[in-house]
């Protein structure tokens, strides 16, 4: 999808100007784990046109393979953003319905074909929300992972406001895709929304932890939680820190970092699964995993637009002493 924003700090529209950034959910993780080394592959649908081409081109310029996006005729799917300054919050407004996207089905993609090789499938909660047919695609998608031993991960990006157009059963079809993971990106509030029930301890990281439990006495595939725990105190300055639970048992939790000065916040969620995913892959101990995973959330928040174009060494950078120095 395109992202149509604001120039500065302006309310949408105040002037006529936008700029355009490509994004989405997947697409975000996707660029940042091919710049972190990664063989990584695109499966979507845009319009044949030059809004579908300039996506696709963004997603070849950062090393996502594109060869299996299909073209056809529709639209592409937008969301504009005002970003907010001191007291006002930033805005979403999405521009989805009918897009070229959002109009494919599962008859549309050939999972026999397009898992060949793959070692991780990575969904988003974002894609099922829009409309009974993306649903359905997105739990086919997910099942044919399973039944083929590919690892699925799973961001949970609840998104009420989709899934409030069409009624759509969103901890119905959650679950599902719940059930389909080896590791989902979760906290005890997307939890509560796919199993019920609230988690009522004081303490966040008490709350996490009893989410966890739950989580993996309900879905005996998933093998791993990840989220971050936010903190804003302006719409500049935000407390970020992060945690990583086994079903073994491992518990392991990234110190709190200190965010002034926030450039763009957007895409700091799926900069955080990229940097769990890439730890995960290269065999990182798991203290180092979620230490890698927030510090890649973190480095996302100073770059404007959707993407994390980052290498692990500028992770890493991060992840050690931290330095502000120009590096030469």
């Amino acid at each position: 999808m395109l992202r149509m924003s604001a120039p500065g700090r302006e309310l949408l529209l105040q002037s006529p100007q936008l700029a355009v950034h490509a994004g989405g959910a997947e697409a975000n993780v996707g660029v940042s784990l091919a710049h972190l080394g990664h063989a990584v592959a695109a499966v979507s649908t845009v319009p044949a046109n030059p809004l579908g081409e300039y996506a696709l081109g963004e997603l070849r310029r950062h090393g996502v393979d594109t060869a299996a996006v299909r073209r056809t005729e529709g639209r592409m799917g937008l969301y504009f953003l005002t970003t907010g300054a001191v007291q006002r919050a930033s805005e979403v407004v999405y521009d989805r319905a009918d897009s070229a996207f959002a109009n494919s089905s599962a008859a549309d993609y050939d999972w026999d074909t397009l898992l060949t090789g793959a070692d991780w499938l990575h969904l988003s909660g974002v894609s099922p929300a829009l409309n009974p047919a993306m649903a359905q695609a997105t739990l086919a998608a997910a099942r044919a992972a399973c039944a083929r031993g590919v690892k699925v991960s799973f961001d949970g990006n609840f998104r009420p406001s989709l899934w409030a157009r069409w009624q759509g059963d969103a901890p119905g079809i959650l679950r599902e895709l719940f059930a389909c993971a080896d590791l989902v990106f979760a906290d005890y509030r997307d939890i509560g929304v796919v199993l019920g029930g609230e988690f009522g301890q004081a303490d966040v990281h008490e709350r996490v932890d009893a989410a966890a439990a739950k989580a993996f006495a309900a879905f005996p595939r998933l093998q791993w939680m990840a989220c971050t725990q936010r903190t804003p105190h302006s719409v500049d300055t935000h407390s970020l820190g992060a945690m990583l639970i086994g079903r073994d048992g491992t518990r392991a939790v990234a110190p709190t970092r200190e965010m002034i000065g926030i450039v763009d916040r957007i895409g700091g969620g799926d900069a955080f699964a990229a940097g769990i995913l890439h730890g995960m892959m290269r065999g990182f101990a798991p203290d180092m995993i979620v230490r890698f995973g927030l510090a890649a959330g973190c480095l996302k928040h100073s770059i404007p637009g959707d993407f994390n174009p980052v290498s692990e060494a500028d992770i890493m950078a991060l992840t050690g002493e931290e330095r502000f120095d120009v590096r030469r």
